[in-house]
């Protein structure tokens, strides 16, 4: 079975990132930052942003495929446009633990919303 996001499911264009930079909610957790925008969609979509504050190449990379793999386990066709913003101390943390603080963001996210 493919491990990979469809291309429907990330968010692939500056002016989308821009968009939910301006108009999303952003909600603090221990390990990441998420920017979480209702979209029209049928389906969620991902993108991240792992900026150079985070570390070389290898942690920046580590740090995606940790949060795409954290969006494809609790992936529910919502409507959400989620972007990621890892902390410096994300690509270090046991996944557990990584899975764990996204599910209460998103939960205190949907908390907030209501």
């Amino acid at each position: 079975m493919p491990q990979t996001l469809k291309r429907n499911e990330r968010i692939r264009r500056r002016p989308e990132y821009q968009r939910i930079q301006k108009n999303g909610i952003r909600t603090h957790g221990r390990y990441l930052t998420l920017l979480i925008l209702p979209n029209d969609l049928p389906r969620s979509r991902l993108g991240i942003t792992a900026s150079r504050r985070l570390g070389g190449a290898v942690l920046r990379n580590r740090a995606k495929r940790l949060a795409r793999e954290l969006f494809r386990r609790t992936k529910a066709n919502i409507g959400l446009d989620v972007v990621v913003l890892p902390r410096r101390e994300f690509p270090n943390t046991d996944f557990a633990s990584l899975e764990s603080d996204y599910r209460s963001t998103l939960a205190r996210h949907e908390r907030r919303q209501r």
